[in-house]
C-alpha cells in the first residue's frame, strides 16, 4: 500500500510538470504568432521610450539630399503666383517626436506637419531657395555643389552688400558699388567645402556680420571670419577678398562713427 501511495504521488508529479511544460510551451507560440502579426504591420519610427532629451529644433527640411534652413528675417510670406513646381513633400516631423540620435534624411522637417508640399520659387533655383508653408527656405548644405556659386543662385541678383552691428544685428552701412560686384565674383568662384570644414577653423572668433540684398527684395545674411578667412556659406576665402571686407568694413565704421 505504501509503495501503490509512494508510485501514486509521483504520478500526480509528473502530472503537474507536464501541465506547466504545456502552459510554458503554449506562452511561447503565442509569442511567437505575436511576432509575426507584428512584422506585417507598420512600424512606428520611435519603439523605444519616449525622448525626455528637450530639443531646440532649427527650422529647416531636407529634400533631395539638400538641407535647407527658414530664412526668418530677410523675407517675406509666399503668394501662390510665386510658386513653381513641386520638389517634394514632408514625411516627418521632427518637433515632438524624434531624439538627439536621430540621423536626418529626405523628407524631414523640423516643424512642417507631414503631407507639407515643399514647391520651388519662381526665379530661383530650388537647390537653392524652396518655398514650404508659404516660407522660403534657404540652402545650407548641399555637398553636390562645388563652388559657392553652385551652392547660392545670386549671379546677377544682388543689389548690395551690408555690413551689420554682430551685437544686434542693425543695419551700420553698405559696401560700394564696385565693391559689391568684385565680392559678389570672388565669393562664387570660391570652392564650397561645407560649414562643418569651416567651423573647425572658427570655433571661438567673432565674425562680421554681412547681409546681401537681392532685387526682389529678399535678402539673407552671412557671417565672415577674417582670421580664418571662412565664410559660414561653406568656403574659405581669397586674400583679395579678405582685404576687400576689412577695408570696406574700416570705411563703414568710420563714416558711421563707429
Amino acid at each position: 500500500m505504501r509503495r501503490m501511495k509512494y508510485l501514486g504521488g509521483i504520478s500526480c508529479l509528473l502530472l503537474f510538470l507536464m501541465l506547466v511544460a504545456s502552459c510554458g510551451t503554449t506562452d511561447k507560440e503565442e509569442g511567437k504568432l505575436k511576432s509575426q502579426v507584428t512584422d506585417t504591420e507598420p512600424v512606428p519610427e520611435k519603439t523605444t521610450e519616449p525622448c525626455m532629451a528637450v530639443i531646440e529644433w532649427v527650422d529647416f527640411l531636407m529634400i533631395n539630399n539638400i538641407k535647407y534652413y527658414q530664412n526668418y528675417d530677410g523675407t517675406k510670406s509666399v503668394t501662390e503666383e510665386q510658386l513653381d513646381d513641386k520638389v517634394g513633400e514632408v514625411s516627418y516631423m521632427l518637433n515632438d517626436h524624434a531624439c538627439t540620435d536621430h540621423v536626418e534624411k529626405n523628407g524631414d522637417a523640423a516643424f512642417l506637419p507631414i503631407g507639407t508640399v515643399v514647391y520651388a520659387l519662381k526665379g530661383y533655383k530650388p537647390e537653392f531657395r524652396v518655398v514650404a508653408n508659404n516660407k522660403i527656405y534657404e540652402v545650407k548644405d548641399n555637398s553636390k555643389a562645388e563652388t559657392i556659386g553652385e551652392l547660392l543662385d545670386i549671379e546677377g541678383k544682388v543689389e548690395k552688400i551690408s555690413l551689420e552691428s554682430s551685437e544686434d544685428g542693425s543695419p551700420i552701412g553698405d559696401f560700394g558699388k564696385d565693391e559689391t560686384t568684385e565680392f559678389v565674383q570672388e565669393l562664387l568662384s570660391l570652392e564650397n567645402v561645407g560649414f562643418n570644414a569651416v567651423y573647425e577653423k572658427i570655433k571661438h572668433e567673432a565674425g562680421i556680420f554681412l547681409r546681401v540684398h537681392l532685387h526682389d527684395g529678399t535678402s539673407f545674411r552671412m557671417v565672415y571670419y577674417p582670421s580664418a578667412n571662412g565664410f559660414t556659406a561653406g568656403a574659405f576665402g581669397s586674400e583679395k577678398l579678405r582685404i576687400l571686407i576689412m577695408s570696406q568694413r574700416e570705411q563703414i565704421k568710420a563714416a558711421a562713427g563707429l
